[in-house]
C-alpha cells in the first residue's frame, strides 16, 4: 500500500498541510453514473478541433481541511460555481492536452499519458495547487475514455482529445493559496489538423512581445500563459498576414517557441554540421512538450545527424539562412504533431524559408514515424491501452497487426 493510499483512508485525521501534499483520490473509489441521454457522435469528415464533447466528465474535489474527495465520472454538464472562485479572478488554473487513438488494430490506445501526469503535477505545484497521485488520475482516465468509447473516432486521420485541468476554486477574494481546488477532465472527437496534409505557416518575428522570462511560468502550462499571447496573434494575422508568433526573447533575441508550439531548425551548423537544434528547457523560456520531447528520442534513435538542445539568436539564424544553411523550421505539438515554416516577418523583411512539407522532408518524415506510432502501424511502448497499461511487450510483433481502415 502507497503513502498515498494510506493518507487516503485516514484523510479525517491527517493534518491539513500534509493533505495538500501528500493525500490523493484512489481509482478503486471511482463513482460512476452513466448519461441516460446519450448524444450522437459526429462524421469523422465533420469534425473541428475542440468543437465537440463526449457524453461524460471526470471531477474531483479538494479541500485543504479534508483533501482529496472522491473521483466521480458522470454526465457532462455546466459547472455550478461562487463569482468569488479564486480561478476567476486570479487564474490558479492549469490545463493538459493528451490524445486517445482507435488503432489499426481495432484497440484504443492513448499516447505517453504519464509524461502529461508528471508536467501536471508540476504545474500544479507552481500554481500553488494540491498534488495528486498521477497514476491514480490516469486510471480514472482511462475509465472515462472507456465509458465513452465510441467517441474515439474510426479514423486514421481522427482521434479523442483529452483535457485534464485544475482550477482554484475557493468562494474568497485575496491573493492567497486556495483552500478549495478541483481537478475534471472532458474529452472530445478531433479531426485532422491539417486535413490537407502539412500546411506549411508564417510568423510574425517581433522581439517588443515577450511570452515568458527567466524565473516566470513559460514551462508551466498556465491557462495565464495562454490568454495575453491570443492579442499577439490576433494583431499578426490582421495587421501581417502571419498565423503565427516567433517568441523572442532577450537582447541576442533567442528563438523560443511557435505561437503555442515547441520550435525546431534543420540546418548545417556553424561547424559544418547536419543538426536538428531546439531551444534548451534549462532558461525556462519554453514548455517541455511531450511531441517535442518524442521528436528528440526518435532523431537520437536514427542517428542520422546531430540532435542538440541549446540557444539559437535571430543573428545565427538570419546568418545561416543568407547562407543558404537553413533547410527547414517546423513547430511541434499535440495538435497539429508538425508544423512547416515558409515565411518569418522581421524588421519589415520576409524571410523565406524551404516550405518542409515535401515527401523526402525531415518534417514530413517526423510527422509519418509519430502518426505511424500513434495509430499503432509500428507498435511502440509509447502507446498505453485503457487496460494493461504499456505496450512493450507487443512491440515487436508487427506482423500481426491488421489494418483496420
Amino acid at each position: 500500500m502507497t503513502l498515498f493510499s494510506v493518507i487516503a483512508r485516514n484523510r479525517r485525521i491527517v493534518a491539513p498541510c500534509l493533505c495538500r501534499f501528500y493525500s490523493s483520490f484512489r481509482f478503486e473509489d471511482l463513482r460512476i453514473t452513466v448519461t441516460d441521454r446519450p448524444k450522437r457522435k459526429p462524421e469523422p469528415k465533420n469534425l473541428k478541433f475542440g468543437a465537440e464533447f463526449s457524453d461524460h466528465m471526470l471531477e474531483i474535489d479538494w479541500t485543504e481541511q479534508d483533501g482529496w474527495g472522491f473521483p466521480v465520472i458522470k454526465p457532462l454538464e455546466p459547472f455550478i460555481m461562487h463569482p468569488a472562485c479564486k480561478v476567476f479572478h486570479y487564474a490558479p488554473e492549469l490545463f493538459e492536452g493528451i490524445k486517445a487513438y482507435r488503432c489499426v488494430d481495432g484497440q484504443i490506445r492513448i499516447f505517453r499519458p504519464m509524461e502529461n501526469m508528471s508536467r501536471m503535477a508540476s504545474t500544479a505545484a507552481r500554481a500553488c495547487l494540491p498534488d495528486f497521485d498521477q497514476g491514480e488520475l490516469l486510471k480514472c482516465i482511462k475509465k472515462l475514455v472507456s465509458l465513452d468509447a465510441e467517441w474515439v473516432p474510426y479514423s486514421d486521420q481522427c482521434s479523442l482529445y483529452i483535457r485534464p485541468s485544475a482550477i482554484g476554486t475557493e468562494p474568497t477574494l485575496g491573493i492567497t493559496m486556495s483552500n478549495m481546488a478541483k481537478i475534471f477532465v472532458i474529452t472530445g472527437p478531433v479531426g485532422a489538423y491539417y486535413p490537407t496534409g502539412l500546411k506549411p505557416i508564417s510568423l510574425l518575428a517581433d522581439p517588443s512581445f515577450v511570452r515568458a522570462w527567466p524565473g516566470g511560468c513559460g514551462a508551466y502550462k498556465l491557462g495565464s500563459n495562454y490568454a495575453p499571447t491570443i492579442a499577439i496573434q490576433r494583431y499578426a494575422l490582421k495587421n501581417h498576414n502571419c498565423q503565427q508568433v516567433l517568441w523572442l526573447y532577450g537582447e541576442d533575441q533567442q528563438l523560443t517557441e511557435v505561437g503555442t508550439m515547441n520550435l525546431f531548425v534543420y540546418w548545417i551548423n556553424e561547424n559544418g554540421e547536419e543538426e536538428l537544434i531546439t531551444p534548451t528547457l534549462e532558461t525556462g523560456l519554453v514548455l517541455p512538450g511531450i511531441t517535442r520531447k518524442s521528436l528528440l528520442e526518435i532523431t537520437r534513435e536514427w542517428n542520422e545527424f546531430k540532435v542538440t538542445e541549446g540557444h539559437i539568436s535571430m543573428k545565427t539564424f538570419i546568418k545561416a539562412l543568407n547562407e543558404g544553411r537553413v533547410r527547414e523550421v517546423f513547430g511541434s505539438g499535440t495538435a497539429c504533431v508538425v508544423a512547416p515554416v515558409d515565411r518569418i516577418l522581421y524588421e519589415g523583411k520576409d524571410l523565406h524559408i524551404g516550405t518542409g512539407s515535401d515527401q523526402k522532408s525531415l518534417t514530413q518524415k517526423l510527422y509519418e514515424t509519430l502518426m505511424d506510432i500513434q495509430y499503432f502501424r509500428t507498435p511502440h511502448k509509447w502507446m498505453e491501452t485503457l487496460d494493461t497499461g504499456l505496450e512493450e511487450e507487443k512491440c515487436s510483433k508487427t506482423d500481426h497487426v491488421k489494418n483496420l481502415f
